[in-house]
C-alpha cells in the first residue's frame, strides 16, 4: 500500500502554545476550564502529569492558590470573572487568532455594527466570542445566514454589518456564509478570521484527495477541525475514516492502493507517526 501524507501536519501554533503553557504550570495545582484542546491523548498526558479539567467557571471547587488556565478556544469575560472571585489565578493560553477575534467582536459591537458570527453554535471559541459581543447573531450555515440577514433587513435595513467567523471554518463555506448576507447588505465587512494553519491544512487535503483512493483523517472526534477535514475528504467522493489512533485504522482500507493522511490541528506528531506506519504494513 502506498501512504501519501498531507503537506500540512502537526500542530498548529496555537495549540502548541497551550499546550506548552500548560505544561510550564505542572507541579503546581493546576485547571484547565474545559479541555485545553480537543485530543484526547494530549488531554490524558496533561491528566498525568497532574493537570485537572473544570468543566464550568462556577465550582465548589477550592480554586485558592490554584492556576486556572484559559483554553485555546478561549472564555467569556464572565468566566474570567468568576475564576477571579473564586482565588484563581489566570493564565490565559487562548489562541491569538482566536484573542483577535474576540477583541475585534468587542470592538465592531461597541461601534454600532450588527455582528454575525459564523460557525457551531456550541463550539466554544463561539461561546467565548459571544460574551464579548452578546447581541450578535450566531448562524451555522449559508441558510441561517440568509434567514438572519432577511430578519435584521426587515427591522433595520440600514445597519452596519461586519461578519466574524470561527477560525476552523472552510474558506468555502465562508464564502457561501457573507454571499448570503451581502444579498441583503451589500457592504457587509468581512473579517478575515480562518487560521492560516486550517486555511493550508484544508488545501493540502484537496490536493491529497486527487492522487489517492481513499483517505484517514487522524485526530480528535471531538475536533471541529478534524470533523472539518473529514467532510472535505467525503465531498470529494472519496472513502474517508476519522481515527484517534492506529488501533482504530479499519480493516476496509486493505482493499486500497494508495491511502492519504491527514491530521487535525491538535493531532500530536507521534500519533500521526504511528498511524502512518500501521497503514504502510497494511496489503493491498
Amino acid at each position: 500500500m502506498k501512504v501519501i501524507r498531507a503537506r500540512a501536519l502537526g500542530y498548529c501554533m496555537g495549540v502548541r502554545r497551550a499546550v506548552r503553557i500548560a505544561e510550564a504550570e505542572v507541579g503546581k495545582k493546576v485547571y484547565t476550564l474545559g479541555p485545553l484542546i480537543h485530543n484526547p491523548q494530549v488531554l490524558e498526558d496533561l491528566r498525568q502529569q497532574g493537570i485537572q479539567t473544570l468543566e464550568t467557571a462556577k465550582t465548589s471547587a477550592n480554586l485558592r492558590e490554584a492556576v486556572v488556565i484559559i483554553r485555546a478556544h478561549g472564555v467569556t469575560p464572565r468566566q474570567e470573572r468568576q475564576l477571579a472571585e473564586q482565588g484563581a489565578r489566570l493564565v490565559d493560553a487562548t489562541c491569538p487568532r482566536v484573542k483577535a477575534s474576540q477583541m475585534k467582536a468587542k470592538a465592531l459591537a461597541e461601534s454600532g455594527y450588527a455582528v454575525f458570527l459564523a460557525g457551531e453554535k456550541c463550539h466554544g471559541e463561539l461561546i467565548g466570542i459571544q460574551g464579548y459581543a452578546p447581541d450578535c447573531l450566531l448562524v451555522e450555515d449559508a441558510g441561517e445566514a440568509e434567514t438572519s440577514a432577511a430578519a435584521l433587513h426587515t427591522n433595520a435595513p440600514a445597519s452596519k454589518t461586519a461578519l466574524i467567523g470561527q477560525t476552523t471554518l472552510s474558506a468555502d463555506e465562508y464564502g457561501l456564509i457573507a454571499q448570503a448576507i451581502r444579498c441583503y447588505f451589500p457592504d457587509l465587512e468581512v473579517i478575515d478570521t480562518i487560521c492560516g494553519a486550517t486555511r493550508d491544512r484544508q488545501n493540502a487535503l484537496k490536493e491529497l484527495c486527487q492522487c489517492v483512493d481513499a483517505i484517514i483523517v487522524a485526530g480528535g472526534r471531538d475536533s471541529a477541525n478534524t470533523q472539518r477535514l473529514l467532510a472535505i475528504a467525503q465531498a470529494a467522493g472519496k472513502a474517508a475514516w476519522l481515527v484517534e489512533s492506529a488501533a482504530e485504522l479499519p480493516d476496509a482500507l486493505a482493499a486500497y492502493s494508495s491511502v492519504g493522511l491527514s491530521a487535525g490541528a491538535s493531532t500530536p506528531d507521534k500519533v500521526i507517526d504511528e498511524i502512518e506506519q500501521a497503514l504502510q504494513q497494511l496489503q493491498a
